[in-house]
């Protein structure tokens, strides 16, 4: 495939977002599964730990739950300021739809929550699992860091 470009740069950006769609389009048929897009699995993760784990959490560790429930809201957030649309608007309509047991995302369109899986926006699992999996290694690091600054 011969790609063109007004310059090495453009040419680079284009064959890096070839290559990415096209490892997207791998990774799917590997895992022969997706994850509904917009931010639903964020609102949705958040939703659980901020209901229900948060429940279960006994002392600090409440702290630590809700953290990384918030923390599961930045790309619904980044989602949202990209769009142009009120952050905090966006985000209450999320929760409040997931709340009722609802899928939702958020429609990059209008700002208003939506079913991504009827509009066709899908993530990739493996992207979502690896995610998940990063998030006890950043806790560690900074458990680390906090530790070793209380020791000196």
């Amino acid at each position: 495939m011969y790609v063109a470009g007004p310059n090495a740069h453009t040419i680079g950006q284009i064959n890096d977002a070839i290559r990415d769609g096209l490892r997207s389009v791998k990774n799917a048929l590997e895992d022969d599964c997706l994850i509904p897009g917009a931010g639903a699995f964020e609102i949705a993760v958040s939703n659980y730990l901020g209901t229900k784990t948060k429940k279960t959490a006994k002392g600090r560790a409440k702290l630590g739950v809700q953290a990384y429930a918030d923390a599961m809201l930045v790309i619904p957030k980044t989602l949202a300021s990209n769009g142009g649309f009120d952050v905090q608007d966006a985000i209450v309509a999320l929760q409040e739809e997931q709340a009722d047991g609802n899928v939702v995302g958020l429609d990059l369109q209008t700002g208003e929550p939506i079913d991504p899986t009827v509009q066709g926006i899908w993530d990739n699992y493996r992207v979502k699992r690896q995610m998940l999996h990063s998030w006890y290694v950043s806790f560690c690091a900074i458990d680390i860091y906090n530790y070793s600054h209380a020791l000196f």
